[in-house]
């Protein structure tokens, strides 16, 4: 079965200071127990935010690093999760899934795309 790379995007300046509120992280918890009970749920997780994060930048044959917050992106990636799916239409309905336990106030973006399998 082919695997998808689900990239949750935020936008930091957005989101709510104090983070997901506890009826959001339960229903999150559910939603990924049923997920890895139904063999779809390959792995899950969120990220840190970019002012902890280290960008390494290659061109031209040099090599940059910054560290963030990098405050001239929009949408970062928050988290991503890693599906196994029978096809695309069904890696997007996990999906849509995980963005609607979400409470009105947030504003997520998902790009899904499939893993190149060698």
């Amino acid at each position: 079965m082919p695997r998808f790379l689900s990239l949750i995007r935020i936008d930091e300046n957005n989101a709510p200071a104090e983070g997901p509120s506890p009826e959001l992280m339960q229903r999150m918890g559910e939603l990924i127990e049923e997920m890895t009970k139904a063999g779809v749920l390959l792995d899950t997780a969120g990220l840190t935010p970019t002012a902890q994060g280290t960008r390494v930048h290659y061109e031209g044959g040099r090599l940059s690093v910054t560290d963030g917050p990098f405050t001239e992106t929009k949408e970062v990636i928050g988290g991503y999760a890693l599906v196994q799916a029978k096809d695309k239409a069904e890696a997007i309905e996990w999906t849509k899934r995980f963005l609607k336990v979400h409470e009105p106030h947030w504003t997520v973006t998902c790009e899904v795309r499939q893993v190149e399998e060698a």
